[in-house]
């Protein structure tokens, strides 16, 4: 088990000393761009696992669904989202490091950091029905009624066709001449991409059509709100309540899941 942790923490610390090499740090973005940056409210606070990992996340008929990653501990699992209790989990084989995962049409679709599959699962049952390749890295996934988005950890997001698989376009996400890099944890609201920028307390509201960035959300304010003494990691995971418009985000081994509303833009 020790070896296992060794391993998961120096493929982690290589990914933050590569991302750090290239990133733009969110204040760069914030003083260059001419897009609104909007300040939030909560409006709730869940409890969370603190010791998931998260990869992934999406909301579908009352529940909270969640991917978490590290090799040897990755997970995909449905969870209440008053309680925090896990209802249904499965284990993924030791070699695998979950990531992101979205729906489309009663399945479960799931990725892998570094190993270039993914797993698509039956919604109703839970249970693994295929598999499917990719080339690159797989970060993050979501979707609309028809195509899958994916991200791979660049400034590019894919549009799939969840037939074949197969890309059908590419997204250069952009903040002017920026290119957005780092993109990860997708989910699609109001028709917009909004994305988590891996080691920034921030998220990037991206147009499907044009990769254009339409906005940022500020969510430093949400780390204030954890209690010292939990060790968190990095932000990670969005999920939206189309029905009720709720979205509620968290973060990698962070004790609670907050449910945000956008306040003041400027």
């Amino acid at each position: 088990m020790k070896k296992k942790i060794t391993i998961n923490l120096i493929l982690y610390a290589l990914l933050i000393i590569f991302c750090s090499a290239q990133c733009f740090a969110a204040d760069f973005y914030f003083k260059n761009t001419k897009a609104p940056i909007s300040t939030i409210n909560v409006i709730n606070i869940y409890p969370h696992d603190p010791e998931a990992f998260t990869q992934g996340l999406f909301y579908r008929n009352g529940f909270l669904y969640e991917s978490t990653g590290l090799l040897g501990t990755s997970t995909l699992r449905k969870v209440d989202l008053v309680t925090g209790n896990i209802l249904d989990k499965i284990k993924l084989s030791e070699n695998y490091f979950g990531e992101g995962i979205t729906y489309l049409n009663n399945k479960i679709y799931q990725l892998t950091w570094k190993n270039k599959r993914g797993f698509i699962y039956d919604f109703r049952t839970f249970k693994k029905t295929t598999e499917f390749n990719y080339d690159g890295e797989g970060w993050g996934i979501t979707a609309d009624d028809k195509y899958l988005y994916m991200s791979n950890g660049t400034a590019v997001i894919s549009c799939l066709d969840p037939k074949t698989l197969k890309i059908i376009r590419k997204i250069n996400v952009h903040d002017g001449q920026l290119p957005v890099i780092n993109i990860n944890e997708l989910e699609l609201i109001n028709g917009e991409i909004w994305a988590n920028v891996f080691m920034e307390s921030v998220l990037v509201r991206v147009s499907p059509i044009t990769g254009k960035v339409l906005g940022w959300v500020d969510l430093s304010p949400l780390y204030n709100k954890i209690p010292k003494y939990y060790s968190v990691d990095v932000l990670n995971g969005i999920a939206y309540d189309r029905s009720n418009n709720r979205i509620f985000v968290t973060g990698k081994y962070w004790p609670h899941i907050f449910e945000i509303k956008l306040a003041s833009q400027h």
